[in-house]
């Protein structure tokens, strides 16, 4: 494909840092290169005292997900730090978020039916965000090879970049991202929900007075209809939702901050039980379901090679009788995407049908290839977390063995938001493991 230029459109400068924005007029479907284009963007980060080095290395970010655009940076610090010692950083929005022609309820909303919606939302898994960087590649780094770094779905990406166009990368950085190896999410989720039993009786065990205000809350929404500021009806499924938070550390959303949630939930010394203002607000901040659609339509999608999804998180579930509403202690669920969300989140609603059609979309194309990465001669680390909520550990570790050559961090120091938690020291460590240094 030929190469075109980047055109670059803004210099911005924060306290020491700079930043380069790109956008780039990509192919929506790369085998029909000359049909419907969408634009990606990215954002060149420098520190100030590198701001001139046009020749230092790209490390390339891929963020977790799927559909959450890039960090926004605010100052150099955390693992934006420790790269650009020696990198400057291209921040990418993924093709469907940010400033990328994003995917969201009213841009979905101008296409003329569901089969177009869906032809078009078919294009926005790994493969194509793989190829939208060998495009950028091509063009702003001319031809160069690049480093990258993902986080969380971002290191599923960089194993389909491993699997399908290694020979455009120096180096491969997976934090909490070795995707699974495998045709459908049906083994992925079953992990998953034995990973979340452990998580919420972690939960209950530091917060043991918690579970009879979650038994309250519950019983609360099923006898009344509950409406959140926003206007939405917040049932009792959806309340335990915020579970998803469970497998982080980071201030803001951890097992901390649903517990301080529900210290909120009633307005005490009320007449009449009644959810506080406060706390029917926070559950609605912890939710990003409306903004972020690609989440809620892709989520199983990214699992699946020549087979449907047909709604693995809703299936599996059955397997799971602890998940009851009756039984006594009630447990939260995590970030599993379900049917009803299409019922009950208004940016969702209007996308049910396509959400339907793609959950029966029996023809993916394959995102990894076991045998290329038995072959592997790029220069990978990462990270495994011991008790990760999202990535299971041994499905992880089993990937990890069969990338060639592959050196990973195996920890329970930390949580799967290790590298914004504590950024600076994870990325120098697996720096160091890439330059071939003890550790």
């Amino acid at each position: 494909m030929k190469s075109e230029t980047a055109v670059k459109t803004s210099v911005q400068k924060i306290p020491g840092l700079t930043l380069l924005g790109y956008y780039f007029d990509v192919p929506l479907d790369y085998e029909k290169p000359s049909g419907k284009r969408i634009t990606v963007f990215a954002r060149e980060v420098r520190s100030t005292e590198n701001a001139e080095k046009d020749d230092l290395p790209l490390l390339v970010f891929l963020q977790g997900g799927p559909g959450f655009q890039s960090p926004r940076p605010e100052s150099g610090d955390g693992w934006i730090k420790r790269a650009l010692k020696e990198f400057r950083v291209l921040l990418l929005d993924q093709r469907g978020t940010g400033l990328s022609t994003p995917v969201t309820h009213q841009t979905l909303s101008e296409f003329p039916d569901v089969s177009s919606q869906v032809e078009y939302l078919k294009h926005f898994r790994a493969d194509n965000i793989v190829r939208d960087c060998e495009f950028i590649r091509k063009s702003l780094a001319h031809g160069k090879k690049w480093t990258v770094l993902g986080q969380s779905y971002g290191g599923f990406c960089i194993t389909t970049y491993l699997s399908q166009h290694p020979e455009g990368l120096e180096g491969a950085i997976l934090t909490g991202g070795f995707a699974p190896l495998v045709d459908d999410p049906d083994d992925v989720y079953r992990a998953c929900y034995t990973r979340l039993l452990e998580k919420n009786e972690e939960f209950y065990e530091r917060f043991p007075e918690d579970a009879e205000i979650v038994s309250r809350v519950v019983k609360h929404l099923q006898s009344n209809d509950v409406q959140l500021p926003c206007g939405e009806m917040l049932s009792a499924r959806r309340f335990l939702q915020l579970g998803i938070n469970f497998g982080f550390k980071c201030s803001g959303h951890s097992m901390n901050t649903i517990h301080y949630l529900l210290e909120t939930a009633f307005i005490p010394n009320s007449k009449k039980e009644t959810l506080s203002f406060v706390f029917l607000r926070g559950v609605e901040n912890l939710s990003d379901f409306n903004t972020n659609p690609i989440y809620s339509l892709l989520h199983e999608a990214i699992y699946c090679q020549n087979r449907a999804s047909n709604w693995s998180a809703e299936r599996v579930m059955k397997e799971f009788p602890q998940f009851d509403l009756t039984r006594d202690r009630i447990y939260f669920t995590g970030e599993m995407i379900y049917p009803w969300m299409f019922d009950e989140y208004n940016c969702l609603k209007p996308l049910k049908a396509v959400a339907q059609k793609l959950a029966q979309y029996p023809d993916w194309q394959p995102l990894y290839d076991a045998k290329a990465l038995k072959k592997n001669t790029v220069s990978c680390v990462g990270t495994i977390y011991h008790g990760d909520l999202y990535v299971d550990r041994v499905l992880a570790e089993k990937t990890a063995k069969t990338m060639r050559g592959c050196q990973y961090w195996l920890t329970n120091e930390y949580e799967h938001d290790a590298l914004r938690q504590d950024g600076e020291k994870v990325l120098d460590r697996l720096l160091s493991m890439l330059k071939g240094e003890r550790v």
